[in-house]
């Protein structure tokens, strides 16, 4: 199958037109025609190399919604024409302890839809059938893609933290993945409070569910809630004063991060030990619990926020996003 996509070809380089050919499917592989792409700021970090393990050309996108048209003869639970969603990851071992206990995200040998292989900036993508993740029927297909990615992110901490409807919850960063956050644990029935250093984007988390919005940027505003939170959840990749987000938590709570923040985390030991607290971070969530999240999802109308672009536009797109316009995701569509 002859495959016309956009791929970066250098560093920092711009979106080109780029066609190639599918190698024969494996056994348990399917074929995706791709509907919808959101853009994640991964794709943005492989496209300039941040993470220095791309390969290029690179072809991004991976949070792509759109329809099986081949499957292989091994191919179990999914068949020609289901809709479904394909995220991160494309592909895991399915034999290791990891797999075999549920938790293949953490599979040590698991392929990642855009290091090594091509992604969803195109009209097909290719991956195993494990990850490619039915829809619920009545989901809006074209506001799903960033759950894929964005969504089970922030989803699966909610899991592991073991967070209470009854608890009083903190995300520090409102844009492509806190909003996110924030709309899941309004939903969960927490009590939520937004920390953004924006504060143009007041009113709009307040609608999203926040019940009080902290500046970030405020010693006296983070000290007004010292000892109040369960759980906060970190979606940014900058350095913070981690201190002062410990000395918020309430005993026994939990600092998580999502965010790839790529300095040392500062985290001073008696601030964990005089409460009993933790420190603790995740990568996505398997394909069961991404099941789980979209079902949640649908029961509760909830999406993230997305601006629409032609699959065409994907350099304006990217620019968009560079520039920190976004609002809350981006979505092509091809």
């Amino acid at each position: 199958m002859k495959v016309n996509a956009f791929a970066a070809f250098e560093p920092k380089g711009k979106l080109e037109s780029y066609s190639y050919e599918l190698g024969e499917m494996g056994s348990e592989e399917v074929d995706i025609k791709v509907s919808y792409c959101g853009i994640c700021h991964s794709d943005l970090s492989m496209i300039n190399n941040d993470w220095g393990m791309t390969q290029y050309p690179i072809v991004p996108g991976h949070e792509i919604i759109g329809e099986v048209v081949a499957a292989g003869n091994g191919v179990k639970n999914i068949k020609v024409g289901d809709k479904v969603g394909l995220g991160w990851l494309s592909a895991s071992c399915m034999s290791c302890h990891e797999c075999m206990s549920g938790s293949h995200h953490l599979c040590a040998n698991a392929e990642s839809t855009i290091v090594g292989r091509h992604g969803g900036f195109a009209d097909y993508v290719r991956g195993h059938w494990s990850w490619a993740i039915p829809l619920p029927e009545t989901i809006d297909m074209s506001k799903a893609g960033p759950l894929l990615c964005g969504g089970i992110t922030v989803f699966n901490p909610i899991i592991l933290a073991d967070v209470k409807p009854t608890d009083t919850v903190g995300v520090i960063g409102i844009g492509g993945l806190g909003h996110m956050a924030l709309k899941f644990l309004k939903h969960w029935g927490c009590e939520v409070i937004a920390f953004s250093s924006n504060p143009n984007k007041k009113e709009e988390i307040l609608k999203m569910g926040a019940t009080q919005v902290i500046d970030s940027t405020s010693p006296e505003e983070l000290e007004s809630i010292k000892g109040k939170l369960n759980f906060i959840l970190n979606t940014t990749n900058v350095a913070l004063n981690w201190d002062s987000y410990l000395s918020s938590l309430a005993p026994k709570g939990k600092l998580h991060t999502v965010g790839a923040v790529l300095e040392p985390m500062a985290i001073p030991a008696f601030s964990l030990i005089m409460g009993e607290k933790s420190v603790g971070g995740s990568p996505l969530g398997s394909p069961a619990l991404t099941k789980t999240m979209l079902d949640f999802c649908v029961r509760h109308n909830i999406y993230p926020t997305v601006e629409e672009f032609p699959m065409a536009k994907a350099n304006e797109a990217i620019k968009h996003l560079e520039e920190g316009k976004a609002r809350f995701r981006i979505v092509l569509k091809n």
